[in-house]
């Protein structure tokens, strides 16, 4: 198989091999368990709280400050 990509693109995974000591082969191997182990686990973050606050009017200016008479 045979894939068709940038030589700027070669070049980064090549020196990327080459700094972990592996070929670019193993490289591209590890990216794509790494990418298949990230899809497993997606998990939602955290629910927000829903505050029921009731109905609340506008709020001005003299509502915060006491400067307005």
């Amino acid at each position: 198989m045979s894939i068709n990509i940038s030589q700027k693109t070669e070049a980064r995974l090549t020196e990327e091999a080459r700094r972990q000591g592996i070929s670019v082969d193993e490289l591209l191997a590890r990216f794509i368990d790494e990418r298949v182990a990230c899809e497993g686990t997606t998990a939602k973050g955290p629910e927000l709280p829903v505050w029921h606050l009731g109905a609340i009017g506008s709020l001005h200016r003299r509502d915060i400050y006491d400067d307005i008479r």
